[in-house]
């Protein structure tokens, strides 16, 4: 497909027009210090300018490679707007409406409740609105799974809900997976294929791939970095793949790619005029403003985290079709964070000023995104000098603070001279739970050791923390998801159910250990999944 000449113009990126923050330089730079983070890359478009697409610091510590314009960091969910946007193609063209309902197009779509599976309709997969817990069923996918995307459809069956249907918000990500087998289906290609050819081609992102895997060998491509149980000095992520729900948060891109895709949306879906003086889009009018139409609110706390972050505290706040709506010093905002192991990520525009914002960054610290992000946001609109790195520093420390006296409290509640029920034999079995499936526990050298069945990253040892609960510590320590296992027994003395859930209150929300059921296989019998 050919390029158009409007993306051309920004692969050039012709003399700035206007100018950037002049401190957003110093801003960045004391951000990476503040925040440890080794790599960030920043582009701002605004009145249909690239006004900036620059790097900054390392995209590696083991290397000291620079960071720069073109280094593909993955997005994450950013790309969730990408998913949005292939289904609105899909619409402009007829084959399908945001209104149909998910089984007239996957049939054999089921959700725990017959009404929800009967009545999920594709604009659900993208809002956030499903009865479904936050984070529910992304064990299925998170950190990485072996499940296909089909296999993941299929076992959402099994996900209990947490709330009525289109009663409340709770983010997740599996229902983007259901999204991606609607686009795959509809459009007859995959995925991965359609976002190329149907979006990254036309709006010019040369460097933009839908999954790590699709990365070409030496690419310019930052690394995750992360501190082993939060605190611990500064390490390489192992790299990581979502190729099974590439549409929840797959994409890698650069910043020069963004400022493309922000432009575009800044400009309604045109991608500038065909030989004839015709217009071009990538989508209607009509489906740029569903998109960021806000559909499902979200209730904003009555306070701030910490006094200093009270000016981001906005009005109103809410979600649309794969995008975040709310509020800041009384202009909207239509945004976007990403959160990967190792790198977290915000693209944010606002459509009063013709502006558009993406900040990545290499070290899963959201702080350092948030205090780049407005600063820009400050300068365009003329607000009060506010130290956001100072701001962050004290929501940081206070988050900390509370996941310190959590810790403690499990501390002070240890009975520490308790002993198991059972020999660590009695514990070691097969464990099922109905949507994710197994867990094995074998003792290794004598150590209880934990296995998830489909992810083998979740591979960690089990050190008794007292009675029949034991602390499960990765031997990935770049997780930060070590987690409690409290084992149940019936009145014969033999394990009924084992729950878990995470240790420290830092951990992502994606780690829903919480969620698991696990049952014993007694008798043991061939595993079936």
């Amino acid at each position: 497909m050919r390029t158009p000449a409007l993306a051309i113009a920004f692969f050039t990126l012709a003399p700035l027009a206007v100018a950037s923050p002049p401190a957003l330089d110093g801003v960045v730079e004391s951000t990476r210090q503040a925040f440890d983070v080794p790599g960030i890359a920043v582009a701002i478009v605004k009145d249909g300018d690239v006004v900036l697409a620059k790097g900054f610091g390392v995209r590696d510590i083991r290397s000291g490679e620079p960071v720069d314009a073109r280094t593909r960091f993955a997005i994450a969910s950013q790309t969730k707007a990408f998913t949005s946007a292939s289904l609105s193609i899909l619409a402009d063209e007829g084959k399908l409406s945001l209104d149909d309902r998910v089984i007239d197009h996957l049939p054999a779509f089921r959700m725990v409740d017959p009404y929800v599976t009967r009545e999920m309709r594709i604009r659900d997969l993208l809002t956030h609105r499903s009865g479904l817990a936050l984070g529910a069923g992304d064990l299925l996918f998170w950190p990485a799974s072996e499940h296909s995307t089909e296999e993941i459809v299929r076992r959402l069956a099994h996900v209990p809900l947490a709330t009525s249907f289109r009663a409340d918000y709770a983010y997740d990500n599996v229902l983007y997976a259901v999204a991606q087998r609607v686009i795959e289906t509809v459009s007859g290609q995959s995925y991965g294929d359609f976002v190329r050819e149907r979006i990254f081609v036309p709006v010019g992102m040369q460097d933009a791939v839908t999954n790590s895997d699709h990365l070409p060998e030496g690419a310019n491509a930052a690394t995750g970095h992360a501190k082993p149980s939060f605190v611990g000095d500064l390490v390489a992520v192992p790299p990581m793949t979502w190729s099974n729900n590439q549409a929840a948060g797959g994409i890698y891109a650069s910043v020069e790619d963004l400022a493309r895709w922000m432009q575009v949306q800044l400009d309604g879906g045109v991608l500038g005029t065909d030989a004839d003086g015709g217009e071009r889009r990538l989508f209607s009018a009509e489906r740029h403003r569903g998109m960021w139409e806000l559909v499902t609110p979200i209730r904003i706390p009555a306070e701030p985290a910490v006094p200093e972050l009270a000016a981001a505290l906005p009005q109103f706040a809410g979600y649309g079709e794969g995008w975040s709506v709310s509020e800041y010093r009384g202009r909207k905002l239509v945004w976007h964070t990403g959160g990967w192991p190792g790198m977290v990520s915000r693209v944010t525009l606002v459509p009063q000023l013709d502006l558009g914002i993406v900040v990545l960054t290499n070290q899963e610290v959201g702080a350092a995104f948030q205090a780049v992000t407005l600063e820009a946001l400050d300068h365009y609109l003329q607000a009060p000098d506010t130290d956001w790195v100072a701001a962050y520093s004290a929501a940081i420390d206070a988050a900390r603070s509370k996941a310190d006296a959590s810790w403690e409290k499990h501390q002070a509640a240890r009975d520490r001279h308790s002993k198991p029920s059972l020999p660590l034999q009695g514990y070691a079995a097969t464990y099922r739970d109905p949507w994710y499936g197994d867990v094995r526990l074998a003792l290794e050298d004598r150590k209880l050791v934990m296995r998830f069945a489909h992810t083998p990253a979740l591979a960690g040892t089990l050190e008794h923390w007292q009675h029949d609960t034991f602390l499960v510590r990765w031997h990935d320590r770049t997780l930060n998801a070590d987690a409690f296992a409290s084992f149940a027994l019936d009145p014969d003395g033999k394990v009924r159910e084992l729950r878990m859930q995470a240790a420290s209150s830092l951990t992502d929300f994606s780690f829903d250990f919480h969620h698991l059921r696990l049952v014993p296989l007694d008798p043991p019998r061939t595993a079936v999944d």
